[in-house]
């Protein structure tokens, strides 16, 4: 396996994003960030899980989404 030290999203699971997404953000919230259907009609992790894993562009918006999330918690912090 590849070093990745630069990488914030290295090592990270697509379901440990989305279950911090939800529970920082909620559904409404990453459906406006994230226009699929899947986060609002009727989400559930396993159906948003299953069509990310199937669609590149939509899983490259949430771990923007997630970034963007990390550095809000980091200003939080601060």
């Amino acid at each position: 396996m590849e070093e990745q030290p630069n990488n914030p999203l290295h090592g990270i699971k697509l379901v440990q994003i989305l279950e911090e997404l939800i529970e920082y953000y909620g559904w409404n919230v990453m459906s406006y960030h994230v226009k699929i259907n899947c986060f609002s009609n009727n989400p559930t992790l396993k159906s948003s899980l299953k069509f990310l894993r199937r669609t590149p562009w939509a899983r490259d918006k949430v771990e923007l989404l997630y970034l963007q999330m990390l550095k809000e918690k980091g200003k939080a912090k601060s």
